[in-house]
């Protein structure tokens, strides 16, 4: 399970750019968390967009109403799982990848963020109770050395 939330100014994105964002987003998670790409893995995934008005956020102390700066805040939260630093850097290089792709930019400017925030174990809700990432390991969207990565980090 993992839920994908971008916050932007009103109008930042298109309704085009948000059904691509809705898929290579997916896309840019799905491949670390599960080892390889599984369309059936992607029931697992959400992406949520959030718009707030150009006067509702700002940079360094200044509106984007009175800048024109180009914010944008993408925050990732994944189940707890086997998640070191070079797979991190992974999804936050690939999400930020299909930010700019999206939009039609070589890359993604400083104004945009991403946050990867990993919910610990015994700490997510679905399926009306507590979820455990160990509960989808044998559904076969896992690789095998994922699957075992993530049992090692956490058993």
């Amino acid at each position: 399970m993992t839920v994908i939330t971008v916050t932007a100014p009103a109008g930042r994105l298109t309704g085009e750019q948000r059904r691509r964002l809705a898929r290579t987003l997916t896309d840019a998670v799905l491949v670390p968390e599960v080892g390889r790409f599984v369309e059936a893995a992607r029931v697992g995934f959400q992406v949520h967009f959030a718009e707030s008005a150009p006067d509702m956020m700002a940079i360094g102390g200044v509106l984007l109403s009175d800048s024109g700066a180009d914010a944008m805040h993408i925050d990732v939260a994944v189940m707890e799982a086997d998640w070191a630093p070079d797979v991190r850097a992974d999804v936050i290089t690939r999400v930020l990848a299909a930010m700019a792709e999206a939009c039609g930019l070589e890359q993604a400017p400083p104004g945009w963020w991403v946050n990867f925030r990993v919910i610990e174990e015994g700490s997510w809700g679905s399926r009306g109770g507590v979820l455990s990432i160990l509960d989808l390991l044998d559904s076969g969207v896992f690789s095998a050395e994922r699957a075992e990565a993530i049992r090692k980090q956490l058993l």
